[in-house]
Order: C-alpha cells, then structure tokens, then sequence
C-alpha cells in the first residue's frame, strides 16, 4: 500500500504536440509496473489516452462525460486495461458537448472534484487525469480536482513561451478555485541529443526553473510513436526501447518527489 494515497496529477499543457497524452499513457504504466494502483482520466474529447489503453471506442458506454454531466459515478465509468493495476475511465466525442451542458451550473468548475471524492476513487495511489490541447473548462475541472500539475514540455524553440501562459493559469486557478494546487514538475519531452537547439531548450528550462524540471529526459523515438496505434502503451509494446526506460525513470523520479513532499 502506498504511503501517499490518492494523489491526483493533471497532466497538461495548451499546447498540442507536446506528449502529454504519451506521457500520461506510459507514466500511469511505469507507476502500476512498481507496483501502484493508478487509474487515468480521460478528459480530452479526442479520447486519445483510451485508444493508446486499448479501449475500443464500441466499448465506451459510460464515459468522463457521464462523469461531468452527473448522470454516473467514477465506479460506473471505470474500465481495466490490459495492465495490471491500471484502469481508465475512457472518454468520447460527447466531451465537446460538456461545456454547453454544465456550463451555466454554478458547480461547472467542480464537477471532476466531486466526483473524485467517491470510494472508488480512493482505491488508487495515483489518478493522472489527461486534458486537451486548451485552456477551457476541461482543464479546469482537471486543475480544480488535481493536487498538482505535470507539465510535459517539448525540446523546442517556443516552449518556454508556452511553458509561461501555462504557469500563469496554475496560478489563476490557484488563486481562485484550488489554493493547494502545485507544479508537480516540468517532464521535456522529444528530446534529440543530435540537435544542438534542444541541449539549449533543456539548459534554458533548467536555468528558468531549477529544480522543478525532471532530470528524465524522453526522447524521441520511433518505437513510443508506434505503440498507439497497437493499443498498447510503449512499455508493453517494446520495454527495452529507449523511450519506455526513459518512462520508467520518469515514474520513479516522481515517487521520489513524492516521498520528499511527505517528509517536508
């Protein structure tokens, strides 16, 4: 049994194309391989982190839609994977619909937060909860019912641009709907050792924010890129490849961030 029970990490950035829902699939694996119960949350209305699970859209029926609306709980929505130790509550295109759904309620920020608060929930040690590519009432949900954020960030020329719009929201949404909301870390993703601009975006992002950068770098490779498309995450589909060992570290770098919060 983990020591740090039911800590929930959202996974985002406004920016597409950054790996997040890569990271959010192979981190959530790498934490249920040593041995955590994670559950992931699929927020993002192309439900990509659900397909890279291998969860049939058919199969889909109840879905982080239902979530939000109210019509079924946490527990209804749940699917297992072909990991041990990791489910997913999938997510479909209905999510496009959420905001004109709830979004006159006065609870519209706080729907994933309730929803959290049921038992089932609290059977995981980690809930990721994957977001879109935006800033919108998805994400919001996710950053008010999170206890920190992972920021997946890419190795290139405008992501420290990025990376500051995004911290501004962090700090909106802290100071309006969830004061203990905090960076769980800046994980640079599609590094390439052979580009000379991204050694210069890890050492700008580094310098920037110190230690809340992960010492894991994640590279590109071509062996995560296919994984996907088998309904597999890359720790599955290929352990040995330089993208899967990189995740592995990525999971054990933030259990050790974890262990250090709890002894602060």
């Amino acid at each position: 049994m983990s020591a740090y029970r039911n800590r929930i990490i959202t996974i985002a950035n406004q920016k597409g194309g950054v790996g997040k829902t890569t990271t959010a699939i192979n981190l959530a694996t790498a934490l249920a391989a040593i041995g955590e119960k994670v559950l992931i949350i699929d927020l993002d209305p192309q439900g990509n982190a659900s397909t890279g699970l291998g969860v049939s859209r058919q199969s889909r029926k109840i879905s982080s839609y239902d979530v939000l609306i109210g019509t079924s709980g946490i527990a209804d929505a749940v699917q297992e994977t072909a990991v041990p130790n990791l489910h997913v509550v999938p997510s479909t295109m209905d999510m496009l619909g959420v905001e004109m759904e709830i979004g006159q309620a006065s609870d519209r920020v706080f729907r994933l937060r309730r929803a959290l608060v049921s038992t089932k929930a609290h059977e995981y040690s980690y809930i990721l909860v994957d977001c879109p590519p935006s800033f919108n009432l998805l994400t919001m949900n996710a950053m008010a019912a999170a206890h920190s954020v992972l920021v997946p960030l890419q190795c290139e020329f405008f992501a420290l641009e990025g990376l500051s719009q995004l911290l501004e929201t962090i700090q909106q949404i802290r100071s309006t709907v969830n004061p203990q909301l905090d960076i769980q870390g800046i994980v640079l993703t599609m590094y390439d050792a052979r580009n000379n601009l991204a050694q210069q975006v890890v050492n700008d992002v580094r310098e920037h924010l110190g230690d809340k950068v992960y010492q894991t770098l994640i590279p590109r490779n071509v062996r995560v890129s296919e994984a996907p498309s088998y309904g597999k995450p890359a720790i599955l589909y290929d352990l040995k490849c330089a993208g899967s060992q990189a995740y592995l570290q990525l999971a054990s770098e933030v259990i050790q961030r974890e262990r250090q919060r709890l002894a602060a």
